[in-house]
């Protein structure tokens, strides 16, 4: 089946500006995902999702705001159907370069997270990661991974409460080799600009999170606030100072 790839889609300046954002971030943002997967912390990652779907199934994923691929290529290495979609062309195109090196059967297409192009009921889980926070409109993402999901599939949402953390703040408190510790001023300030516009960044999550969720018709909906204690154990390059949840939901 054909998905169509949506490079620019008409979504406003502000989904642009974050699309050049994360453009700028790319190059490097894929060769520190590309190390993470095959490390502890890639490890500790996979440990979490494995204890929280189903075993002994192949299961079809989409792995929505995908970045450069790691979730999927993880997830296809143990025998899912993954697809992964991002809105930033550049992701896409380094997730596929990976693809190819690890001659992975995970598939990725250019694709707006807020409005997938796929028919109802196509998936058995939805997961992602560090997505939501930079979302203008994460309502209409929880709805359309609500439509997408089968009867009895499954959320996995690993995000942080970022709007309420700042990119300005000391970064010599970081370990040396810390990507956040070479980026621009520039960079860290317009992260800042883009938190200020997005409605998200005032919620109180994951709380706000969790009756959205309800309200959309997800139940058996958790937050676990404890996952970043049991990731991130060492201070090192893949460490994440903000403390990160995982909530979980399925759709009746």
């Amino acid at each position: 089946m054909e998905f169509k790839e949506t490079f620019r889609p008409e979504s406003g300046e502000l989904k642009n500006r974050i699309v050049n954002y994360w453009t700028k971030r790319s190059h490097k943002f894929g060769e520190l995902r590309e190390k993470e997967q095959v490390s502890e912390t890639g490890l500790a990652w996979f440990a979490e999702i494995e204890q929280n779907i189903p075993s002994g199934k192949t299961l079809k994923i989409l792995d929505a705001g995908c970045g450069t691929g790691m979730f999927s290529l993880m997830l296809s290495a143990a025998g899912h159907d993954t697809t992964g979609i991002d809105l930033t062309e550049h992701m896409i195109l380094h997730a596929r370069e990976l693809a190819a090196k690890q001659h992975s059967s995970a598939k990725f297409y250019c694709m707006d997270a807020e409005n997938p192009d796929f028919p109802d009921n196509t998936f058995d889980m939805v997961i992602t990661r560090n997505l939501t926070w930079t979302l203008p409109h994460v309502e209409e993402a929880y709805a359309q991974w609500f439509r997408v999901l089968k009867s009895g599939g499954i959320l996995l949402n690993f995000d942080a409460d970022y709007g309420h953390d700042s990119c300005n703040k000391d970064t010599s408190v970081l370990p040396p080799i810390h990507a956040h510790r070479s980026m621009p001023q520039e960079m860290l300030q317009e992260c800042e600009t883009i938190k200020s516009q997005l409605a998200i960044s005032s919620k109180s999550r994951p709380s706000w999170d969790i009756r959205l969720l309800l309200n959309i018709g997800y139940e058996e909906v958790s937050a676990d606030t404890s996952i970043s204690a049991r990731i991130y154990k060492d201070y090192d390059e893949f460490f994440n100072p903000t403390p990160m949840f995982l909530i979980r939901a399925v759709k009746p």
